[in-house]
């Protein structure tokens, strides 16, 4: 093929070369006649060899311009090519086919990455180090911080700052715990992060993982065990007492006569073996009512609808409420939602809620308890216990599901702890949202 396209070269600079041979020896021989005539020839010969020249380099310049603009598609025809041409077009279109095949592995292997990444549940993003662009988020972290669309990682702080700050301090290979902070509630995330560098760019991938029941879970089984070892050593240890206290008070009564009861001591010891006595029952008493707290290990699951659970609350908290002067209003747009729940076990921990709420609500003009439920966005039932009261202090509120922890001076501390165990029981979840002097949100997820 090359052969053929150098002959006909030379064949084309040969006639050239004859015609401005004949050409300049008619100019000498001043034979102006034929020279007019012969002058069209040579420029047909210019222009066709010119013509000729440029047809590889107008293949060449067009297979670019597909290249340039990813346009695979472009086929070159080989058999209405030009001899010389079919051999260059044929290398195009192999050429154009290796891209194509390359450039659809590449899109396979983007979609089924992409795949892959929005079933996971753990929340994943990218963005540029330099100018904070979000690059790409799957979907479980828009559904974990309800977020829709996030332009920037900067936005992130006019929704949550706490957040914000500990997603830019995060190093790569670094891992760390952080809370997020929604509108009724908040829960604990493992970030761990990754960074990279592409075209002369830095990105940063992090990895958004929800650890909350995972912890809560670790940290209620340490409190049942800490619970069960507490109970076991303080009734092994004070019952005795209080055996032995009814006992010698028991044979002081009996020998009371017989005693000199002249200067008191005889009723010093008669008050201090009772005070004895009553602090050791109360002891016991303490330690009967936490290891209640262990007792409750598997719940009896039916399917149960949230108007029955609200009806039989109401009728069993209507009397006190009335008494206190405080209103009870319920919300329930679907009277057809139902849950799987032991309804025993839910309804203890709608009771403590509202006797929390009623003891909120003490001395309030306007006082209201709402009890609302519905789905939210993720398609999981809710129930909601609100009130107006007091409000719950912030220091206060990080700590009240935690066993023996109480603000009220007869409290026992067990209340709300009793019901965060129960919604993990159910495989759900309990979330506080309070604001002082605005009230209190209790939300049980299901």
């Amino acid at each position: 093929m090359f052969k053929r396209i150098e002959f006909k070269i030379f064949i084309r600079i040969l006639l050239l070369f004859v015609a401005l041979t004949v050409a300049s020896y008619l100019l000498v021989s001043k034979n102006y006649n034929y020279l007019v005539l012969l002058t069209p020839v040579i420029l047909y010969q210019l222009i066709e060899f010119y013509r000729y020249h440029f047809k590889g380099q107008k293949e060449l310049e067009q297979f670019v311009e597909s290249i340039r603009y990813r346009d695979f598609s472009r086929h070159f025809s080989v058999k209405k090519a030009p001899l010389e041409l079919r051999s260059l077009r044929e290398g195009f279109n192999q050429i154009t086919n290796t891209f194509k095949e390359i450039s659809k592995e590449k899109e396979t292997s983007f979609q089924y990455l992409q795949k892959i990444l929005e079933l996971v549940d753990t929340g994943i993003m990218s963005f540029n180090v330099e100018t904070g662009e979000i690059i790409w988020m799957n979907e479980s972290l828009k559904k974990m911080l309800n977020l829709p669309y996030l332009k920037t990682i900067h936005s992130l702080q006019n929704r949550d700052k706490e957040l914000y700050d500990e997603v830019i301090s995060l190093k790569p290979a670094e891992s760390k715990i952080a809370i997020v902070h929604l509108d009724n509630r908040s829960f604990k995330i493992l970030l761990s992060g990754t960074a990279f560098q592409t075209e002369g760019e830095k990105f940063m991938l992090i990895a958004f993982q929800n650890i909350n029941e995972a912890l809560e879970e670790t940290e209620s089984k340490a409190w049942q065990k800490l619970l069960s070892v507490m109970t076991h050593e303080i009734m092994n240890s004070v019952a005795p007492i209080s055996s032995l206290s009814d006992t010698l008070k028991n044979r002081l009564q009996n020998s009371i006569a017989h005693l000199d009861d002249s200067n008191g001591a005889v009723h010093d010891l008669e008050i201090g073996i009772e005070t004895i006595k009553r602090r050791s029952e109360g002891l016991l008493k303490f330690a009967e009512t936490y290891r209640n707290f262990n007792k409750i290990t598997k719940p009896n699951l039916k399917k149960v609808y949230v108007r029955d659970l609200f009806e039989n609350l109401y009728q069993l908290m209507e009397p006190t409420l009335e008494q206190k002067n405080i209103e009870m209003d319920i919300v329930l747009k679907d009277p057809n939602l139902a849950v799987e729940v032991d309804p025993s076990l839910i309804e203890q921990v709608l009771i403590n809620l509202v006797i929390n709420a009623k003891e909120a609500l003490k001395d309030k003009d306007g006082a209201m308890i709402v009890l609302s439920a519905a789905l939210n966005n993720n398609n999981k039932v809710f129930i909601k216990v609100a009130d107006n009261g007091s409000g719950i202090p912030k220091d206060v509120l990080e700590n009240i599901f935690i066993p023996f922890f109480s603000t009220k001076k007869t409290g026992s501390g067990i209340g709300l702890s009793l019901c965060k165990q129960i919604m993990m029981l159910h495989k759900g979840n309990i979330n506080v949202h309070s604001v002082p002097g605005e009230g209190t949100a209790f939300t049980l997820q299901f």
